[in-house]
């Protein structure tokens, strides 16, 4: 990847230090279409923990969105939320499967919440920075 040293001030177009484009198909995502993702997740997860483990108590969507995030990620590349709102995982090697570790540790520091909230100048997650992912428009 490229960098791009222009200062934020001065213009700097959001993805343009990873070699991405600007708008289209490939670029980075907004914060609001990922949290939307997020939030569908969310949700997908909280139908399946109920389902499963009715009658037992305690908050089993976190583990329902974990385990459904990391299997998505590593055998089709995006989560269910994501392939709603026409979103993929990129990664340093796209025409490979996301490793699993890469999905692990993304998917844990997510689940905490606050480094997806901390971003970068390329609109990045601190889980996408440590990982060496992005999410981006699949169409």
């Amino acid at each position: 990847m490229v960098r791009d040293e222009t200062p934020p001030s001065q213009g700097r177009v959001r993805g343009a230090s990873l070699g991405l484009p600007a708008e289209g198909p490939g670029s980075v995502a907004t914060f609001g279409v990922r949290a939307a993702a997020f939030l569908v997740d969310a949700a997908i997860a909280a139908v399946v923990a109920a389902a499963v483990v009715q009658g037992i108590p305690g908050n089993w969507s976190l583990l329902s969105f974990g385990l459904i995030t990391v299997v998505s990620l590593v055998l089709v590349g995006r989560t269910p939320g994501q392939a709603l709102l026409k979103l993929q995982l990129a990664h340093p090697r796209p025409q490979a499967r996301v490793a699993l570790w890469r999905a692990v540790v993304r998917t844990g520091l997510l689940m905490l919440l606050v480094p997806a909230l901390v971003v970068d100048g390329d609109s990045r997650g601190l889980h996408d920075r440590i990982t060496a992912t992005a999410v981006i428009r699949s169409t």
